[in-house]
């Protein structure tokens, strides 16, 4: 049984369908604030290496180095920095107070390197919240920006160099991606180490409760669905005091080695003490993909179709081992999983945003809706000079059907992001 959404095989969806043409590129290697060493591909314009304009596109995890948005870019002049985070396909341990400063390194080595006088932010999905943390806090003087991460280690804000971009594009951007996670964790999980262990009257998947065989669309009764979110977020807090937690008993690890009794002890209770500190634990979040809307299209109606953007089948998809978060470091999960830990959160990053902003939605997105997201999105932007476009037969990643070798979505898209950008940052 294949349950991951069809439009995963052949490629990923949100790759470029044909090679640029007139184009050059290059690997670039380069280092972040904190020296983490890091890579991508610089596309840029062939005949001209260093354009005046410049994109980065970077995701949390996933590669972007042939995104969809880069040949018309380079059509246009504008060159692609297309790089990967420090934890490329694997969010593991992605602490986003870490993964702005990768933002940060691609700002500063087309500025500073490169020639590039005006940068672009291209955020798209969970980019979008990572790009809108990095000039939130980019716009910051150090001593203003975040010291301290959800999980309590001090982060290198305030003390290293962030260079502000010059515009930023958010397409298909979702709240942050513990946003997501607060909306479609199953709230029905009762032991975090037994996922069979649940409250069936909190499992949107049982018929009693309102649900409908896939593909038929499921309506869930309003009382259920206010009981249903409450305790989505009851087990996010469940989660977030784990994740301290476990945090608490290495720093705990690290209070006793530090203790003047430390020489006193014998040498196997040192030695459990060091490797008590040195432990990273890994949590394991079950069923991550119960969002009422992947089932229910009355809550927040829109013409996408049945199913999240992972599966057509999110009721056998939420057992599966792809899905949100899944494995995390409990610094991951507060500092990206958790919507009520994460910094990494649109509707409080934006307002600090004041560089022109564009929005864009696509009407038949799967896991981002018209009135749970687009909407607050737009209106969390701090920028006078902002702009929201809706595509109302658009999916996640513009992609088209299954199969198709052209993207006329794509086309459509670009031809609207072209012109916005040559208008704020020259032809």
């Amino acid at each position: 049984m294949t349950l991951v959404s069809k439009t995963y095989w052949l490629g990923a969806p949100f790759f470029f369908k044909q090679e640029p043409e007139n184009a050059q590129v290059r690997s670039l290697s380069f280092h972040s604030a904190d020296l983490r060493q890091l890579g991508g591909l610089y596309w840029t314009p062939e005949g001209n290496p260093r354009p005046r304009v410049a994109a980065v596109l970077m995701h949390p995890r996933v590669d972007f180095s042939r995104h969809y948005t880069i040949p018309r870019l380079l059509e246009a002049g504008i060159g692609c920095l297309a790089a990967n985070s420090r934890n490329p396909n694997n969010d593991t341990t992605t602490v986003h107070e870490d993964i702005i400063l990768d933002v940060g390194a691609c700002v500063r080595v087309l500025k500073e390197e490169h020639g590039a006088e005006y940068v672009v932010l291209i955020g798209n999905s969970g980019g979008g919240s990572l790009d809108a943390f990095y000039q939130c806090q980019a716009s910051l003087a150090k001593e203003s920006r975040i010291q301290v991460t959800p999980g309590g280690a001090p982060t290198a804000l305030g003390r290293v160099d962030m260079i502000p971009a010059d515009a930023l594009v958010l397409i298909s951007a979702h709240k942050g991606q513990g946003m997501v996670m607060n909306e479609c964790i199953d709230p029905a999980v009762v032991d975090e180490n037994d996922p069979d262990r649940t409250d069936p009257g909190l499992d949107m998947y049982r018929e009693a409760n309102g649900f409908k065989p896939a593909p038929e669309w499921s309506t869930f009764a309003p009382d259920f669905v206010t009981r249903y979110r409450t305790a989505q977020l009851e087990r996010v807090r469940r989660l977030d005091e784990t994740a301290h937690g476990l945090i608490a008993q290495n720093n705990r690890a690290t209070e006793l080695k530090s203790d003047p009794d430390f020489q006193a002890l014998d040498a196997d209770r040192q030695h459990d003490i060091l490797r008590r500190e040195a432990r990273q634990p890994v949590m394991t979040i079950y069923r991550t993909m119960a969002n009422l809307n992947y089932v229910d299209n009355h809550l927040d109606p829109s013409t996408r179709e049945y199913g999240s953007l992972l599966s057509d089948r999110p009721d056998l998809m939420n057992q599966q081992i792809m899905g949100f978060g899944r494995l995390c470091s409990p610094e991951a999960w507060l500092s990206t999983w958790s919507g009520l830990s994460s910094n990494a959160n649109l509707l409080s990053t934006l307002p600090g945003v004041h560089c022109p902003t564009l929005v864009i939605n696509a009407g038949r997105d799967r896991e981002i809706y018209p009135n749970t997201d687009a909407t607050p999105i737009f209106e969390a932007v701090g920028a006078k000079d902002r702009s929201f476009l809706n595509f109302p037969e658009a999916r996640h990643y513009f992609e088209p059907e299954f199969g198709a070798k052209e993207a006329p979505d794509v086309k459509e898209v670009m031809d609207h992001i072209i012109p916005w950008l040559q208008e704020r940052v020259g032809p």
